[in-house]
């Protein structure tokens, strides 16, 4: 299998409305897959409720790749993320990922830090993955 990268992972998850959450989840993330954000770890039950919480929001949206390396079983990337809103507010997310692969290909662990560029202080508590 090929390894995956976050902008097939995210274009799966949010933008990609006809694809099964499961079917995207499976595609791209481990079965024991962790995620610390801004400090905060969730599992792989955790990613998905907020995954399902996220596609119930966002409407559209796209991710731009600034910097991507591989080594291995490990990737790291920084990139942003714009989401519109089905209530018509845009938001544009930094984000500093380091991330280890499965031996399948698929991410295991995700460690991130998010910033936001632009739009409404509510919008940073979508966080994006988490």
């Amino acid at each position: 299998m090929t390894p995956t990268d976050i902008t097939r992972a995210i274009t799966d998850l949010l933008f990609t409305p006809g694809l099964d959450l499961g079917e995207a989840l499976d595609r791209h993330f481990a079965p024991d897959y962790r995620q610390r954000t801004n400090g905060v770890w969730s599992d792989r039950a955790g990613f998905t409720e907020h995954m399902t919480r996220l596609r119930s929001l966002v409407r559209s949206g796209h991710v731009e790749v600034h910097d991507e390396l591989r080594d291995g079983l490990r990737y790291a990337d920084r990139h942003t993320v714009t989401l519109t809103q089905h209530n018509g507010r845009t938001s544009r997310t930094e984000v500093y990922l380091f991330a280890r692969f499965a031996p399948d290909g698929r991410f295991q662990c995700v460690e991130e830090t998010t910033l936001l560029i632009t739009g409404h202080a509510d919008d940073e508590n979508l966080g994006l993955i988490r």
